[in-house]
């Protein structure tokens, strides 16, 4: 990692801006705030970042239609500021592929340790990929080809996948024929713990069927467990 990861902090509120830079350039971090997504995407073009944190609810455009955007500009980790009880931002925050959120109001102490987790997640998935990586994983007849993040049907023809079911697929993958419950999926993907009401891994497995047309009702490769969570169950092949 970094010995001093750049930053960019996106927040209309100029007291959250001028706290967190203060914060986080205490334990170590570099830090350039935006307030709003103009800004954002200037500050993005004239600098280099390891990760961004970003407020959802932005003057003049959505956060995650900035979120969209980064996304088409490189992977960087992205961490959403959400509304306390809003399940919904949650969700579509994941289905961008946020890497993780923080409820507003939150403490700083803990946005700073989901940064730290997240940098770490970031830094060991390049370690393993630069360590030597399947070109390409073959289950059911479908082929994902990790160094593209490229899914494609038994025809060959590319399926689109957004960050949050692309990572969502590998991690079923990687523990192809075990059970997962939805608390160690949500944290696999995200290093946190579910909520008792957090329906953010059933949506993102339902979307994933759907790319994958694996009918929900009789679904044949990713099964849900009664009680449990889901399974891959599906034979695995690395190239």
């Amino acid at each position: 990692m970094d010995p001093m990861p750049h930053l960019l902090i996106v927040d209309d509120d100029r007291e959250i801006r001028e706290l967190l830079s203060r914060f986080l350039e205490r334990n170590h971090f570099r830090v350039t705030a935006a307030r709003d997504g103009r800004e954002a995407r200037r500050a993005w073009t004239a600098g280099h970042y390891q990760l961004v944190v970003l407020d959802l609810m932005l003057p003049d455009e959505s956060g995650l239609d900035v979120a969209r955007w980064l996304r088409s500009q490189d992977n960087v980790p992205i961490i959403m500021l959400t509304a306390m009880s809003d399940e919904t931002d949650r969700i579509i925050g994941l289905e961008f592929g946020a890497d993780d959120y923080v409820a507003k109001p939150f403490n700083p102490r803990e946005l700073l340790a989901r940064i730290r987790a997240v940098l770490r997640r970031t830094t060991e998935i390049a370690e393993k990929r630069q360590t030597g990586e399947a070109r390409q994983i073959r289950f059911s007849g479908w082929t994902l080809e990790p160094s593209r993040r490229r899914l494609l049907n038994p025809d060959g023809a590319e399926v689109p996948l957004t960050g949050g079911e692309y990572d969502l697929l590998v991690a079923l993958l990687d523990r192809a024929n075990r059970v997962l419950t939805r608390d160690m999926l949500l944290e696999l993907l995200r290093g946190r713990q579910a909520g008792p009401f957090d329906r953010a891994i059933d949506v993102a497995v339902s979307r994933l069927r759907r790319k994958l047309e694996d009918d929900g009702r009789n679904a044949q490769v990713i099964k849900t467990v009664r009680g449990g969570g889901y399974v891959l169950a599906s034979e695995v092949e690395r190239i």
